[in-house]
């Protein structure tokens, strides 16, 4: 393990990185991925903007199986890897954080420069006026308008949405818009066949091609959504470095693989880059 760690230390020691995060990054906080070792395996289809919109009983199934996934994720704790990322922010290493996960762990472990490529669990928006509002209080509301509600989670996935019988389903009353009179609500996340809002995917672009270095953190890098900047970064000549379990997509364009867990292996970059004297700021 120390060879592959001393060859990561010298790619990012000497600064200008912007981190590119997925899911198995916050696996070690008790948030599963998909695809990794300690991933789980979908048993029904991802919730698509499309159904999500045009079908009742499809978003009264999402909400009652996210009302209770949600409180996993809410109560979820940044772990080794998060602070470590936030360490190499504040020493001035890492400029930039591009996360593809929806959990907010990056910013509750410290890190500041985050993009939420697919936005955030904690936030609901108002598909009809617009407004935003923070998940806790649709929390609140959704529990006085099902006080006998008592589903039980049977697997947990990283976008917070739960395995959970039909039973407890049917009897799941949602709620609208508090604001305006039957305004759809929606978790301020990107589902399945939405798009990425521009502005946020022409910032991430920027990011990665200001950086000497983009390090990709817990990604199969299965998805385009991610594995765009990465193809951007190759495209330009930009070193891409990844720590993941497991292969991912992009291994062949990499400069660097390590295929070990995160938790292990950030501290200890942490530990080693700032022993170096092209640490910024020491």
């Amino acid at each position: 393990m120390s060879e592959p760690i001393d060859a990561l230390t010298e790619l990012v020691g000497t600064g200008d990185v912007v981190v590119l995060s997925g899911a198995g990054l916050s696996t070690e906080s008790g948030i599963p991925d998909y695809r990794g070792p300690s991933g789980v395996a979908r048993r029904h289809t991802p919730m698509t903007y499309q159904t999500f919109t045009g079908d009742p009983d499809a978003r009264r199934r999402y909400w009652a199986r996210s009302h209770l996934g949600w409180r996993t994720i809410a109560r979820a704790a940044p772990n080794a890897g998060h602070r470590a990322v936030a360490d190499l922010e504040r020493a001035g290493v890492v400029t930039g954080i591009v996360t593809q996960n929806v959990d907010g762990l990056h910013q509750a472990g410290g890190a500041r420069s985050v993009v939420e490529l697919h936005g955030n669990l904690d936030r609901v928006v108002c598909l009809g006026c617009g407004a935003a509002g923070p998940r806790e209080e649709l929390d609140g509301r959704l529990r006085a308008a099902n006080p006998e509600f008592a589903g039980r989670a049977l697997a947990v996935n990283p976008d917070g949405d739960v395995e959970l019988g039909d039973d407890d389903v049917a009897r799941f009353r949602t709620v609208d818009c508090a604001g305006c009179a039957g305004g759809m609500l929606k978790p301020d996340v990107v589902f399945f066949g939405e798009t990425v809002p521009p502005g946020r995917v022409r910032d991430c672009f920027e990011l990665v091609e200001r950086a000497r270095l983009l390090l990709v953190l817990g990604s199969s890098l299965t998805v385009m959504s991610g594995r765009r900047f990465v193809i951007r970064a190759d495209r330009l000549g930009i070193p891409v470095a990844i720590v993941n379990q497991g292969p991912t997509r992009s291994d062949g364009c990499a400069t660097l693989t390590v295929d070990a867990p995160l938790g292990t292996v950030l501290p200890e970059l942490v530990r080693r880059v700032g022993a170096t004297a092209c640490l910024p700021g020491r």
